[in-house]
C-alpha cells in the first residue's frame, strides 16, 4: 500500500553522490553531515548507508542527534557541536562521541568526563566558537588538561562564510594562524576542518584534513547558479502524494483561502494532501509546479495546512493518481530548489522542514 504522504529515499543516489564528491575532494578524509534528520531525509538510514561506504566520520548538530546514532548501532566515529550550558559530556565520553567545545565551560565539563573534544573557533561567522582574543587561552587550558590526562583534543575546526573568495580567503588564513598557536601551546590536532560542501569544491585550500558534506551528499544546489547534475549528483529525495480529490468547475471558480486565484476557463482542479503542516512552504502558493505521469501542472490558490489545489486542465487525472511535488529534475519532475526559488528560499530549508506525517521510505 503507498503511504498518503511519501518521501522516498534513494539510497543508490546518495551512495553514488558520495563517491563522486569523495572523488573531487581527496585526498581529504570526509565527514557526512547527517543533522535535522539527514538534512530531512531520515538520519539513522542515511548514515547507515554512509556507514556501509566508508564514511570517515557523520557530523550532527547536538548530542541528541549524536545518541540517536548511537543507538541505532551506528559505530562511525561522530562529532556534535551546537551545546547548551548544561551538555552531558559524560554521555558523550560513553558513547565515544566527539563534542565540539565552544566555551571554556564546556572544556572544562569535557574535561570533567574524559571526554574527546574537537575545537570550534569563530573565524568569520560571529556564532558559537572561540574567537581569535580568546582562543589562545583556550588553547592553553586543553593542553594543561590533555597533559594531565584528563580529555583529548582531537580536531579544530570553523566554519566559512561563503561570501566571497576574499573573504573566505581571509578565514582560512586567520584559521592557519589560530591553528598555528594552538600547535604552540602543545596541542597536535590529528584534524583540522574548515569546508562544508561548497568550500570543499570551490576552495581546495580550504579542504585541509577533512571536508563536511551536507546538502552536496544530496545532490541539491549548494550555491545560487551551481549545478549539481552537471558534477553528476543526484537528488535523493523525492516527495509525492496521493491525490485525494478531483472535481471539475467553472471559470471564475474561486480557489482555497482568500480566491487569490480563480479558474479563467471550465477546467478541473485535483486536491494534494500536503500543506505546510508538512513543510511545504506556503510562501510558494501560485507559484510552484508539480508533475502527475510525466506532466507538469500548475499549483493554484493559497497552500493550506494540510492540502493544496493544482489545475490539471483536461487532462484524465484521477483520485489514487501520485502527484510527484520535486525529485530528479533528470525525470521531468519540479526539483526542491524549484520550489525554493518559487518561495523565496533555499533548498536546504523546504527538504529539511519535511515535517513527520510524511513517511520516509529508503530504497
Amino acid at each position: 500500500m503507498t503511504a498518503l504522504r511519501e518521501a522516498r529515499i534513494d539510497l543508490g543516489a546518495l551512495r553514488a553522490n558520495l563517491g563522486i564528491l569523495r572523488g573531487k575532494v581527496a585526498p581529504a578524509r570526509v565527514m557526512g553531515v547527517v543533522k535535522a534528520q539527514a538534512y530531512g531525509h531520515g538520519a539513522v538510514p542515511v548514515a547507515r548507508a554512509l556507514e556501509d561506504e566508508g564514511v570517515d566520520w557523520l557530523g550532527v548538530a547536538d548530542l541528541g542527534e549524536a545518541l540517536e546514532l548511537r543507538a541505532a548501532g551506528i559505530r562511525t566515529p561522530v562529532l556534535a557541536w551546537l551545546h547548551g550550558p548544561d551538555v552531558d559530556a559524560r554521555a558523550a565520553a560513553e558513547h565515544d562521541i566527539d563534542l565540539g567545545v565552544s566555551t571554556i565551560d564546556q572544556l572544562e565539563r569535557a574535561a570533567d568526563a574524559g571526554a574527546t573534544v574537537q575545537l570550534k573557533l569563530d573565524t568569520g561567522l560571529s556564532r558559537n566558537g572561540f574567537g581569535p582574543t580568546e582562543a589562545i587561552a583556550a588553547f592553553a587550558r586543553a593542553a594543561d588538561h590533555e597533559r594531565g590526562g584528563r580529555l583529548r583534543v582531537r580536531g579544530i575546526f570553523s566554519h566559512l562564510s561563503n561570501t566571497s573568495a576574499d573573504d573566505d580567503a581571509r578565514q582560512t588564513e586567520l584559521f592557519t594562524e589560530l591553528v598555528e598557536a594552538a600547535q604552540d601551546a602543545g596541542l597536535e590536532p590529528e584534524l583540522r576542518h574548515l569546508a562544508a560542501t561548497q568550500g570543499a569544491l570551490t576552495r581546495p585550500a580550504a579542504r585541509l584534513d577533512l571536508v563536511r558534506l551536507g546538502i552536496g551528499l544530496y545532490g541539491l544546489e549548494y550555491d545560487d547558479g551551481a549545478d549539481p547534475a552537471a558534477m553528476g549528483l543526484r537528488p535523493v529525495m523525492q516527495l509525492s502524494a496521493t491525490i485525494t480529490a478531483v472535481r471539475r468547475v467553472p471559470a471564475g471558480t474561486g480557489m482555497s483561502y482568500g480566491y487569490t486565484d480563480r479558474t479563467d476557463r471550465e477546467t478541473t482542479l485535483a486536491l494534494v494532501p500536503l500543506g505546510y503542516a508538512d513543510g511545504i512552504p506556503r510562501a510558494a502558493s501560485g507559484r510552484a509546479t508539480v508533475q502527475i505521469g510525466g506532466a507538469t501542472f500548475r499549483q493554484v490558490g493559497r497552500i493550506a495546512m494540510d492540502q493544496f489545489l493544482i489545475d490539471v486542465g483536461d487532462a484524465p487525472v484521477a483520485v489514487g493518481d501520485r502527484v510527484v511535488l520535486w525529485g530528479d529534475p533528470a525525470s521531468g519532475a519540479p526539483s526542491a530548489v524549484d520550489w525554493a526559488h518559487a518561495a523565496g528560499t533555499i533548498g536546504y530549508e523546504i527538504v529539511t522542514r519535511v515535517g513527520p506525517r510524511v513517511a520516509r521510505v529508503a530504497v
